[in-house]
């Protein structure tokens, strides 16, 4: 007998219980019962669709030809450097920021002391964004590879847990590892990594990429390059502007994190059983769509007994985000509460980076509200669904510390009035939601990418033969998942064109 998934059904007015889906195999002359007990199905079998792998045959080395180059290692980065190397490809993956070992280290510096080193933060440097979050690897996806995906990811040291849960995740801890060790296995297979390598230029001859400039001064010849920066990257971004690579804006999402002790959540969503000691840190995910703003208001990457955590990558910038460690044993929960944003909210005609500064500004409006000294502006969550402000905020677990602040100053006017209205709405679904223990820290702004790098169906730019966008940061993915099948159809479209075969 196989586990094939495992999921806990924790709606209202039951107990919980687990949900057991189970491979089992029977021999030709059992006979099975014509009514099954309450609560077992059984049904024929077919071998999973998303087990296929991404790789054709045996790896087939090509020598005499440039390197491929991947620019950026968050999951699409990793990912489509991994599927490239495995198949034979000589590869160069750049990192602008630090390993993940020097990594932590800076980003335990500004966490408790505001110091901020912009290549090496929770934004930037190896494994991307993801490495300091809840490492949640839920996907929508019907691609027939996210399931080699997480046999890679259990194969680099994550728990095999993960191809079973339905909700799987690994944590922050354990993703660490799991990327020191994806390091360790592309190295192996030959994969040149490079840190602290920053692309400040590309050289675009004939609308083919010819070369990429790292760090304003090494040049490297390719024809092929996997773009795969992150959606923080502004820098990047303008330099891709400037050289003619073609952009458009998209909607996004902003809003604020709220943050309740997780004792509450759990009674919220388990009732009477929420001190069940087999029962996991209770999650939650709510939407309301406001008619009358014609917005709709939802919830985003829930952290179970995390910690909300400060993502400044430049100077004078305040962003929050949601962290969890793989057994999720923190005092809080928290989770985005966000707003979605349209394109004319903020774009001007035919300005694509417009989005860029649309949030920078109301980051920076965080960071002044917070004290300029990295602290974050805080609300009890009461008070701002009231419009009042006591100047009175409790205990979070924002380092390296918060401000009382009145969080509406540091919203555009119709995302603070949505989420009003958005987390009455809340309170009717999940009663106490807006309870005297819950904070809400700002500001969160980096759910999505504002922009996108337009691309053909073949992964390659639109106006720039051989650079590849792909990932978050291009405006196709979003997590862990999506980004990682991201990254893989790049590096087969890669291989396509180099090979001139599928």
């Amino acid at each position: 007998m196989t586990v094939i998934k495992k999921a806990l059904d924790a709606r209202r007015n039951k107990p919980p219980h687990f949900v057991y889906a189970v491979k089992i195999s029977l021999a030709d002359t059992v006979i099975l019962r014509e009514k099954m007990p309450d609560g077992i199905q059984i049904q024929p079998f077919n071998d999973e669709p998303d087990l296929e792998t991404p790789l054709a045959g045996p790896p087939r080395r090509l020598s005499g030809r440039l390197p491929v180059v991947v620019i950026g290692s968050g999951p699409a980065g990793l990912f489509a450097a991994y599927t490239l190397a495995v198949s034979g490809l000589s590869v160069l993956l750049l990192e602008r920021g630090r390993p993940v070992e020097k990594r932590v280290a800076d980003v335990r510096a500004f966490w408790k002391e505001g110091v901020l080193d912009p290549q090496s933060n929770v934004l930037f440097g190896e494994g991307g964004a993801g490495t300091f979050s809840d490492g949640k690897l839920t996907s929508r996806t019907k691609n027939p590879y996210a399931g080699w995906v997480k046999k890679v990811l259990v194969e680099m040291g994550s728990p095999e847990a993960i191809l079973t849960d339905a909700k799987a995740h690994i944590g922050t801890d354990k993703l660490r590892e799991v990327i020191i060790h994806l390091r360790n296995k592309l190295r192996e297979l030959g994969c040149v990594v490079q840190f602290e390598a920053l692309v400040t230029d590309i050289i675009i001859r004939h609308n083919e990429i010819a070369a990429i400039i790292v760090n304003g001064r090494q040049e490297i010849k390719t024809d092929k390059a996997i773009l795969a920066i992150g959606q923080s990257a502004d820098d990047t971004y303008r330099m891709l502007h400037e050289r003619g690579v073609k952009m458009e804006a998209k909607p996004f999402a902003m809003g604020l994190r709220v943050e309740h002790p997780q004792s509450l959540i759990n009674s919220m969503q388990y009732g009477r059983w929420s001190k069940h000691p087999h029962l996991p840190p209770a999650e939650y995910f709510v939407t309301a769509a406001i008619s009358k703003l014609n917005r709709s208001v939802y919830t985003f990457c829930m952290c179970p007994g995390g910690q909300v955590i400060g993502c400044s990558a430049f100077p004078g910038f305040i962003i929050t985000n949601g962290m969890s460690n793989s057994e999720r044993n923190g005092e809080f929960a928290n989770s985005a509460v966000v707003a979605n944003v349209r394109v004319e909210d903020f774009a001007l005609e035919n300005e694509p980076l417009s989005g860029l500064a649309f949030r920078s500004l109301w980051e920076s409006r965080a960071f002044e509200a917070g004290g300029g000294n990295y602290c974050a502006p805080a609300q009890q969550l009461s008070e701002f669904v009231e419009n009042k402000s006591s100047g009175v905020v409790g205990r979070t677990s924002f380092l390296p510390g918060v401000k009382a602040a009145k969080l509406a100053d540091v919203l555009p006017e119709f995302v603070a009035d949505a989420l009003r209205v958005g987390i009455k709405q809340f309170d009717k679904k999940m009663p106490g939601f807006i309870s005297p223990d819950a904070h809400l820290i700002g500001v969160e702004t980096r759910t999505s990418s504002p922009l996108r790098i337009c691309r053909e169906s073949d992964s390659q730019s639109l106006n720039v033969r051989g650079l590849y966008p792909c990932g978050e940061g291009a405006g196709y993915a979003g997590g862990i998942i999506s980004s990682a099948l991201d990254g893989v159809k790049a590096a087969k479209n890669v291989m396509a064109s180099i090979r001139g075969c599928p």
